[in-house]
């Protein structure tokens, strides 16, 4: 494994670019802090990045779990590492098994740890992780997405689920948080393996980035933010790396309301995680350029007739992307609407993610 070695990238590069970087942001929809920013990490391989050997979570251990590091690849040979949780005094009996991932940007330090280890006292085996090139997992240049490699790295979770002694591999669900809801979805619509599946607060990427927030960029910015982020490639390409947006969840006054809640879960002890990408670090500035062209919930009809619950709130500014994938996934489905709820209190609150709601599912779907 390699360690992580802090290289530092031009935040004054504007001009040189001959764009701004807030407009092509708003543009492509990336530029919020949904979508957040990954540190600025380099490695020299695919391998992972050093492990922490520390409890160093958002949110508090639980005694009523057993916790251990683990490492898996996925299909592009990346190293991923994940928090693997097991109920305690789960005996010999292999056990049903949940994949975890999310927000997009986030780590599994934060709200998917958190899920994986409720879970976990639930009577699940899950698996929390970092997406390639991102916190503790390899791949290199650092913080960037790709529709089909994070699609890549859920299915590679339930290959490393499928292989551990205490899980039962025709059992195996996943849930998906934000911006990894609809990775997935998109997921589970492919893997077959995978027999039902969670999208919590969920996000549509490639949704966001090629058409902005409510479907707003029209034909001609849109074109405009393609033009910017072709020439942006040959800047990478005659520097030998990446340039990055600049720092994002940072507050200036007079945001919107739902940037105010991000930059309170992820710029504040409630969420802070230092190798968060949403925690005022950087993605690359052509990170939208996949996500545009390759819509992630074109096949999620396929799912059928496995069973998909989207859990949102109701007061949440992203509602309408669960609404509108509700509206094409075939049944069995369900969506659960949150009362009061906005889209960062499904990340950590207890009292309002529903998890009696997501455990009765999971167990009557992963039945014996």
């Amino acid at each position: 494994m390699s360690k992580q070695n802090k290289s530092g990238h031009a935040a004054d590069q504007t001009s040189r670019q001959g764009f701004d970087r807030r407009d092509l942001l708003k543009l492509t929809g990336v530029g919020v802090a949904a979508v957040g920013m990954a540190s600025m990490l380099n490695t020299s391989n695919a391998e992972a990045q050093t492990m922490t050997a520390e409890w160093d979570k958002v949110f508090p251990r639980s005694d009523k779990v057993d916790h251990e590091k683990v490492t898996f690849k996925n299909r592009y040979g990346i190293t991923l590492v994940g928090d693997l949780y097991l109920p305690k005094n789960r005996g010999t009996a292999r056990l049903p098994a949940l994949a975890v991932a999310g927000p997009f940007g986030a780590v599994k330090e934060q709200s998917s740890g958190l899920y994986a280890q409720t879970m976990a006292e639930r009577g699940f085996v899950t698996l929390a992780f970092d997406p390639s090139y991102t916190g503790e997992s390899g791949g290199e240049p650092r913080n960037v997405a790709s529709p089909d490699i994070n699609t890549e790295d859920f299915m590679a979770a339930v290959d490393s689920l499928g292989l551990h002694g205490s899980v039962d591999r025709e059992r195996i669900g996943g849930i998906g948080i934000c911006g990894w809801g609809g990775m997935a979805l998109n997921a589970v619509a492919a893997d077959k393996r995978v027999k039902a599946v969670v999208a919590s607060t969920m996000y549509d990427m490639s949704r966001v980035m090629s058409k902005g927030y409510n479907d707003s960029v029209t034909l001609e910015q849109r074109t405009q933010t393609l033009e910017q982020l072709s020439r942006q490639r040959w800047e990478d390409a005659a520097n030998g790396t990446p340039a990055y947006q600049p720092p994002y969840n940072e507050l200036k006054g007079g945001e919107a309301q739902f940037l105010v809640e991000y930059h309170d879960y992820y710029r504040t002890p409630r969420g802070y995680h230092p190798r968060a990408v949403n925690s005022g670090n950087a993605w690359t500035i052509t990170t939208p350029m996949s996500f545009m062209n390759m819509p992630l919930l074109t096949y999620i009809a396929e799912i059928s007739p496995r069973p998909v619950l989207f859990i949102h709130g109701e007061k949440a500014h992203s509602l309408y992307f669960a609404q509108t994938a509700y509206a094409a996934a075939a049944e069995p489905k369900e969506l659960m609407i949150i009362p009061g709820a906005v889209h960062t209190d499904l990340y950590d609150k207890m009292d309002v993610i529903p998890f009696d709601r997501i455990a009765s599912f999971f167990n009557q779907h992963l039945s014996a």
